[in-house]
């Protein structure tokens, strides 16, 4: 994909900084290069330690969102699952607050200077919290390949029950292992691959060693809203469900993963009845002080798939130093060619 001069992408390009309410990936701040282009606003914000050619992905997700916009929606509402950072226990329904109406959670497990009790800790404040609402909780677990097979069997026990364990291990090797070990068990815990679709050269080997149940699919990493639904498309034909979810994407990025599960072809079931898509990872603005754009209202634990463009004044308020906009027009020249 290279459609466009990269002179004519740098002169629509603005670079900002946001505020992150609470440190998520060991950052307070996050960076992210926006598009003004011809079909709309696209984002280009790949995390600082990766290189130019996955970063290339990355930017092919922004340039498909500016240059050529999005798929036809097949639905107007998004359910969306809150996120829970690896905060201690006793901070959870202060974060939990910040998503109204989510029945779903994702809690960050296995943080380095973190122990499993730390993990337990956190995921039974979540439980008890919603509990107490008299509503039925649906956690899930993101270890971000923190632990090892071993690790995560034994948190799985202590957690139950779980939707999923979002990628427990490294390898594609060792999530089918948990997953045959958990069955073994007699565990009912899903195993679920995010960094084993996004960073992989190939991100169908999941599904061929049938070593997961779900996959974590991000427009942004994977090349944009169009690789995600071909993606989906070959998962969900290979028997493993689908979340769609973002990479702590400002309020543009999000647009990016509303437009995907929106375009998501409807399933139904044996009744003949839609099958609405499992709570996508999009309530991720909650976590920023400040955004691009006004917050994004949660109804119900609901998002409108819309796209927000930026507020002019909030571009100028929020744009990063000279140095750091020269940075990313720089990364930007690095991935070109990979594109």
């Amino acid at each position: 994909m290279n459609p466009m001069h990269i002179d004519d992408v740098l002169d629509r390009a603005h670079v900002v900084s946001l505020p992150l309410a609470v440190k998520f990936r060991g950052i307070t701040t996050r960076e992210a290069l926006l598009i003004d282009g011809p079909a709309g606003w696209g984002e280009f914000a790949p995390f600082l330690e990766y290189g130019a050619e996955e970063s290339a992905r990355w930017l092919a997700a922004g340039l498909e969102a500016a240059y050529e916009g999005f798929p036809e929606p097949v639905r107007e509402w998004v359910e969306v699952n809150g996120t829970i950072p690896a905060v201690p226990a006793e901070q959870v329904p202060e974060v939990m607050a910040r998503y109204p109406g989510c029945r779903t959670f994702k809690i960050k497990v296995a943080e380095k200077g973190q122990s499993l009790e730390d993990d337990i800790a956190r995921v039974h404040a979540v439980r008890a919290h919603i509990e107490a609402q008299g509503r039925v909780p649906v956690l899930r677990v993101d270890a971000n390949c923190g632990w090892s097979v071993e690790e995560a069997v034994t948190a799985a026990k202590e957690m139950m029950p779980l939707d999923y364990m979002e990628q427990p291990c490294q390898t594609v090797e060792e999530l089918k292992e948990v997953r045959t070990q958990l069955m073994r068990a007699g565990i009912f815990v899903r195993v679920a691959a995010d960094e084993s679709i996004r960073k992989a050269s190939d991100p169908y080997r999941v599904a061929e060693l049938q070593a997961a149940d779900v996959a974590v699919v991000k427009p942004a990493p994977l090349g944009g809203v169009c690789k995600v639904l071909e993606v989906a498309s070959h998962l969900r034909e290979r028997h493993m469900d689908i979340t769609v979810a973002s990479a702590l994407d400002t309020s543009v990025g999000i647009s990016m993963g509303l437009a995907a599960v929106a375009a998501l072809p409807q399933i139904y079931d044996d009744e003949d009845i839609d099958v609405t898509p499992a709570a996508a990872g999009l309530a991720t603005g909650s976590l920023f002080l400040e955004d691009v754009t006004e917050p994004r209202e949660l109804v119900d634990g609901f998002l409108r798939a819309e796209s927000l463009a930026p507020d002019p004044d909030r571009l100028t308020e929020l744009a990063a130093s000279a140095a750091r906009r020269d940075w990313w027009f720089e990364r930007v020249r690095q991935c070109w060619p990979h594109l």
